[in-house]
């Protein structure tokens, strides 16, 4: 047993209605781009719902310039959309390199479906000052990397071009100004782009050493998961040893970590998965109420197994879609944390029922997260979730492995959901 950290919750979080933009169609369609006044193209919408960067500048000169393009609206307008420059090997950040040594990795030379990935050779990335240097052995799939793909999630400015939101490897230098790390360490690291290739250099505060007992391949998966569930659903909701809460797309890779830490901290734990494989398997790790959302409805099923209080948590990635029932299924003073708009981005919202059950809506993400902001996180998470790892206790649930060729692949089985856990591809 652990306690959750001492802290007012939700005060670093953004507020709901700052996704009211018109920025996605409607549940299930995926993003569509809106124009940014001042700008000559429309800066795509991230998952955290708020307009991504320019995208940055290469490390080897200035990035090429977007070319503005137009397409038909539905309405019979224009709408500008950016279409990049053909560039089969785009550097991977703003520093000069010294070393034009190729690597390969994943690039994406033109929006697309899964078949947009290209395996190509690209300029070898040297760390900058507080930086180390990978050499990644595996990196996990994650939806962000989807939307990235299709062009609608730009990278930070300044971050890697290339997709990967967490790796596992090996350090082979190390940038001026760091301490506590070695070359020859086998780390684990949340990144903001750059895991899909052979090394990748990431600020020393995000990375993290492979708990005791795990492979490279394993602490792929663990990065983005446990930083997620730990800063969303202990840091900014709170959730204390007794309370229940309903964790949506209780198989994914978050589902599966935030089953585990959550019964790690006491407390009671609902899944909402597609069909009975699936919630078997979240029972497998210690979930106590199973709802099909294919089936049942989660707002009555919740209801009956907490005799009419409702979940004190719910941790959301669907948004929109869900949002009216997630505040029908929240206890008093309840906290639901969105962190995935799956489901789209703008949906009304019945402030009576709200402010009736002073409840608390937080949205957050990880990515644009300042260095400062990221490094406490993946500091609380070296506290509090990797002895949990290293005890047994949690552990990361990987799906299946898959060469880093077969990026196009594992995409597919992501967006199909044909997995349980995360998928992870190897170098």
């Amino acid at each position: 047993m652990i306690s959750a950290p001492a802290g007012r919750p939700w005060a670093d979080a953004r507020v709901l209605t700052r996704w009211s933009g018109k920025s996605y169609r409607e549940a299930g369609t995926g993003p569509v781009r809106a124009p940014v006044p001042g700008r000559p193209y429309a800066a795509p919408w991230t998952p955290e719902g708020c307009p991504a960067e320019a995208p940055p500048a290469a490390r080897t000169g200035a990035a090429p310039a977007p070319v503005p393009r137009h397409r038909r609206t539905s309405s019979g307008g224009r709408r500008p959309t950016r279409r990049w420059p053909r560039d089969p090997a785009p550097s991977l950040r703003t520093r000069t390199t010294s070393s034009l040594a190729p690597m390969r990795a994943i690039t994406i030379p033109e929006p697309g479906g899964p078949e947009a990935l290209v395996w190509a050779d690209v300029p070898d990335p040297q760390p900058a000052e507080g930086e180390v240097l990978i050499e990644v052995v595996a990196s996990a799939v994650n939806r962000a990397d989807l939307l990235q793909r299709q062009g609608f999630y730009d990278p930070p400015p300044g971050s890697s071009l290339y997709p990967g939101l967490e790796c596992a490897g090996r350090i082979v230098e190390v940038g001026p100004g760091v301490h506590g790390w070695a070359v020859g360490d086998e780390v684990c690291a949340l990144l903001a782009g750059g895991g899909y290739a052979e090394k990748v250099a990431v600020p020393a505060g995000q990375v993290l050493p492979v708990p005791s007992g795990l492979d490279l391949v394993s602490a792929a998966a663990l990065p983005e998961v446990t930083c997620t569930v730990w800063s969303n659903v202990f840091m900014i909701a709170h959730l204390r040893p007794g309370e229940t809460v309903l964790v949506h797309g209780g198989a994914s890779g978050i589902g599966t970590m935030a089953i585990q830490l959550a019964k790690a901290v006491g407390a009671r734990v609902a899944v909402t998965a597609g069909g009975p494989d699936k919630l078997a398997r979240c029972a497998e790790l210690g979930a106590d109420i199973l709802i099909d959302y294919r089936e049942q409805d989660f707002v009555q099923e919740i209801r009956k197994a907490t005799d009419g209080k409702g979940a004190d948590v719910i941790l959301d990635i669907i948004g929109a879609k869900y949002l009216q029932r997630n505040i029908k299924a929240l206890a008093v003073s309840g906290r639901l944390a969105i962190i995935g708009l799956q489901g789209g981005v703008k949906a009304e919202v019945n402030l009576a029922a709200l402010m009736a059950k002073r409840a608390a809506i937080t949205g957050a993400g990880l990515r644009a997260r300042p260095l400062n902001e990221k490094a406490a996180i993946v500091a609380a998470v070296r506290e509090h979730v990797w002895p949990l790892i290293g005890n047994g206790q949690v552990r990361p649930i990987v799906d299946r492995t898959l060469p880093m060729s077969e990026a196009a692949e594992a995409h597919r089985v992501v967006d199909d959901s044909a997995h349980v856990g995360k998928v992870v591809l190897t170098v």
